[in-house]
């Protein structure tokens, strides 16, 4: 084995060592903006949660307040014989909890 050879074999393994380092680099960077990312992304989770929330609460007390949602039956009051149906509206459940997917 000549000092060429031996000199080559070290540059050579020189070489693969700094591509490691910098693959290692590259794949640190990679995790950290990952993690930001996820951490950004779960922070308008809790935001969006807690708008679909207000949302839902404000929807159910406009629907409350509303007369269209209300039981109205004037018949129902004046003959209490009448057969009319009341109409009972119920907001569903997966307004309040659309974020929880």
């Amino acid at each position: 084995m000549s000092s060429d050879d031996g000199d080559l074999e070290n540059q050579a393994e020189l070489e693969e060592k700094t591509r490691l380092i910098n693959q290692v680099l590259e794949l640190q960077h990679t995790l950290e903006d990952l993690s930001a990312r996820v951490d950004a992304v779960k922070e308008e989770n809790l935001k969006l949660k807690s708008e679909n929330q207000v949302l839902g609460q404000y929807i159910e007390n406009l629907m409350s307040a509303s007369s269209v949602f209300q039981t109205t039956d004037t018949k129902s009051k004046r003959n209490p014989q009448s057969n009319e149906r009341k109409t009972h509206v119920k907001l569903h459940s997966s307004l309040r909890t659309l974020t929880d997917y």
